[in-house]
């Protein structure tokens, strides 16, 4: 890590650890959470930030609203469509150098997108990001990155499960009744949603056990 990375997340640790420790403390948590859950609605513009001890329910920490989000309901399907990707993805790298001060990467394109999007220039370098533009991915401020970065990176249990939808009743399109069981698992379960691809169809198939 670079020494400019390296002071970014420290300044971020100090000024922004207190606030991070109220915000499990107010949920209930009496430790800094294990696990965590990113959630991302796109009709309604909002990340919801659960968390909880390996394995148990979980609880909602904060609600965040995009600062910014381009492109329409709707899945990415391919480079350059400024789409925001819907779908179960996982966080696959932190970027405390990023050009939006802290970012947290998307698993775009999954087992679903390389069957389901162009597959020779699918896109990719899909962000949860500080700031206040986008061109695909997702911002939310400065500060609000701050927060989900440290709790993030402090959570102990990997894979960070990261989905999107394109909204809370996920009735625009067929694609987005497809997600819907995703919804439904978890909050029979507060847990997150066990999924599966079929490896010809790019279909998702989710797991309420």
């Amino acid at each position: 890590m670079s020494l400019m990375a390296a002071d970014r997340v420290a300044t971020a640790r100090t000024e922004r650890t207190e606030d991070v420790k109220a915000l499990w403390s107010a949920a209930g948590l009496k430790a800094a959470p294990a696990e965590l859950y990113l959630r991302a609605f796109k009709k309604e513009r909002q990340l919801e930030v659960w968390a909880g001890a390996k394995g148990q329910a979980m609880v909602l920490l904060k609600t965040y609203p995009f600062c910014a989000a381009s492109g329409e309901l709707g899945p990415k399907r391919r480079e350059g469509d400024l789409q925001v990707p819907e779908g179960f993805y996982e966080v696959s790298q932190f970027n405390p150098t990023s050009t939006w001060h802290l970012s947290i990467k998307v698993s775009y394109p999954n087992a679903s997108d390389r069957v389901l999007s162009d597959r020779d220039r699918p896109g990719g370098l899909i962000y949860l990001h500080g700031g206040c533009a986008s061109i695909g991915c997702i911002a939310i401020g400065d500060r609000e990155i701050e927060e989900v970065y440290l709790l993030a990176t402090d959570a102990r249990v990997r894979p960070i499960h990261f989905d999107i939808f394109p909204s809370r009743a996920c009735d625009e399109s067929d694609f987005s009744k497809m997600l819907a069981p995703g919804l439904s698992a978890f909050e029979k379960t507060k847990r997150p949603p066990r999924v599966k691809v079929d490896a010809k169809t790019g279909a998702y198939q989710v797991s309420e056990k």
